[in-house]
């Protein structure tokens, strides 16, 4: 580890503002940049978040960067897209044209440039972190500074699957066409980075094959099992079936459709009427869709998921596609639910089948082991406790912080480094990645 006799400097950039943490990409921001603010000095640059019509309340920008400014200094600046449409569809024909993905473009802000360019006139610090590779138009201002690159997925390979999953041959020949630009920029840009940081061994596999000249370090997904804590006081039954995860993001769509189309059938004949919660923002037109055909209770965005998780007695993770780890596993695991989860739903964690998870990629096997969580009492309570188990040992943030930091630390130096390490526990050790 490397000692400073001050605190480094960190500069933060990220593609959205990372608060509140009510999902996904934002739960793992805030909680990665938490930790890194209890040693480092952090500045923040932060892209505005897209918040959905209705929702401007909950996700008060003004509360959002109070919040973000007990971690460090935070400044936020617009996406231009969001605001003229002619831009939106000019960052699109230039995608085409120019033969560069897509996200470069949309997260082109000359307001944003100049202001870092102040920073790092008037900064010296230490250490980038760079919180996705949407970024990557902004790396070649940072000069020589080292730079550690978040992979949320490996962008690449989640654009391949969507552009499969896709029926208009328009959308899916445009789609491919962004996953080849992208996986471009993963090989341009992961070689000459500090450190490419993923959340899971499969996706730094997959990365060092793209761009096998980078370094690459595993830091999991956790989840604060404090705040995720399971309440057996309530004295409710739990009943049901509950999927938590916003259905404006491609995958959990295809979960949620393919769920009700393939494998609610199946539970149904066998075990009866059995309802449904699937919690997460939502159009109105959606909710009503899939309430009047299907009978299932699509919530709409929700602050707090935890009640629902509670009052199931079992969570499905019915994805078929996706990458990286999945929090709501590591928050149903925390909440001593019992999941039932398609091999790509538990990609990269230490899900173990009939120990911590039951594990089905086949309609009729999907629907048999939600039916045998329902129906065994036993089943499901030994499911809980076994994911309670392993999130305490090696998911909670506590304890991939420890390594974590390590790894940041050591990016500043010049000692020598893995190629591939996995900081999910308080020691770095080897991956066979």
């Amino acid at each position: 580890m490397i000692k400073m006799a001050r605190r480094p400097k960190l500069l933060v950039l990220c593609h959205t503002v990372p608060y509140p943490p009510d999902g996904g990409v934002w739960l793992r921001t805030y909680n990665v940049l938490r930790l890194l603010a209890e040693r480092f000095d952090m500045t923040m640059l932060c892209f505005e978040r897209v918040v959905p019509r209705g929702l401007e309340a909950s996700h008060d920008l003004s509360q959002a960067i109070t919040a973000l400014g007990q971690l460090g200094a935070v400044e936020v600046c617009r996406i231009p897209e969001l605001h003229s449409r002619p831009r939106l569809l000019w960052n699109h024909f230039r995608s085409l044209v120019r033969g560069q993905v897509y996200t470069y473009y949309r997260h082109s802000s000359r307001v944003l440039k100049q202001r870092l360019r102040q920073l790092l006139a008037s900064t010296a610090f230490d250490l980038v972190h760079v919180d996705s590779l949407d970024l990557c138009g902004y790396l070649p201002y940072l000069r020589d500074l080292p730079v550690v690159c978040v992979h949320h997925n490996v962008e690449s390979q989640l654009l391949r699957a969507r552009a499969r999953a896709e029926r208009a041959l328009w959308r899916r020949a445009y789609i491919g066409y962004q996953a080849r630009l992208m996986e471009r920029a993963e090989r341009q840009w992961c070689p000459r980075v500090a450190l490419n940081v993923t959340v899971s061994e499969h996706d730094a596999a997959t990365l060092a094959r793209l761009a096998p000249g980078g370094k690459y370090a595993v830091v999991p997904n956790g989840v604060d099992t404090s705040y995720f804590a399971r309440n057996d006081d309530s004295g409710h039954k739990p009943e049901g079936l509950v999927f938590v995860g916003s259905n404006t993001w491609f995958p959990n769509s295809d979960a949620l459709n393919y769920f009700c189309e393939e494998i609610l059938p199946r539970i149904r004949h066998l075990a009866g009427s059995v309802p449904v919660r699937w919690v997460g923002l939502a159009s109105e037109n959606d909710r009503a869709w899939f309430r009047d055909r299907y009978g299932v209770d699509v919530t709409g965005y929700v602050d707090d998921v935890r009640s629902y998780v509670a009052q199931a007695r079992c969570y499905v993770v019915p994805l078929r596609v996706g990458g990286g780890t999945r929090l709501k596993i590591l928050d149903a695991w925390s909440m001593r639910a019992a999941v039932v989860s398609t091999s790509v739903g538990c990609a990269g964690l230490q899900a173990e089948h009939d120990q911590n998870i039951l594990i089905a990629d086949t309609p009729d096997d999907f629907a048999k082991a939600v039916v045998r969580v329902l129906r065994d009492d036993g089943l499901r309570s030994r499911l809980g406790q076994n994911g309670r188990t392993l999130v305490e040992r090696k998911y909670s943030w506590q304890v991939i912080g420890r390594g974590m930091i390590d790894e940041y630390l050591l990016t500043l130096g010049d000692g020598p480094r893995h190629t591939t390490t996995n900081v999910g526990s308080s020691v770095c050790a080897e991956s066979a990645g």
